[in-house]
């Protein structure tokens, strides 16, 4: 697997009405984040949206397909990242309005885990010393 560094510059100019896009290595592939959200990943030749939930389920209306790659057991289907949908990648107007979508998701998802990640915190600094015999 790789990111293929043209989809990565095609998605930048595509959404670059939301801020600005900042690839990440990732598994290799590459994470496409605006902030602290992680919006989309691109693998291979292709850009899969961050998703989940009803999000996943539009998606899959529009004929997108979930993030999949082999193991051992058969392949494993990752619906929280779905392709970008049809020709969405030649409509700029229609590639826009799914990452807005896809934004929004991912943003509830990065301050999910920050809030986990300052209960994780508290409850650590809130644990009283180990003991000392």
């Amino acid at each position: 697997m790789a990111a293929d560094p043209g989809l990565i510059a095609l998605a930048r100019d595509l959404f670059e009405a939301l801020g600005e896009i900042r690839p990440r290595r990732m598994f290799g592939g590459a994470g496409l984040y605006i902030g602290d959200a992680m919006i989309a990943v691109v693998i291979d030749d292709v850009l899969y949206m961050k998703a989940g939930g009803d999000l996943s389920a539009s998606y899959a209306e529009a004929g997108a397909l979930p993030f999949a790659y082999d193991t051992k057991r058969g392949p494993r289907k990752i619906p929280g990242f779905m392709s970008l949908p049809g020709d969405a990648l030649d409509d700029p107007e229609e590639a826009l309005r799914w990452a807005r979508l896809s934004l929004t998701a991912a943003e509830v998802a990065a301050a999910e885990r920050e809030e986990k990640k300052a209960r994780k915190t508290a409850r650590g600094a809130s644990s009283p010393p180990a003991r000392r015999d």
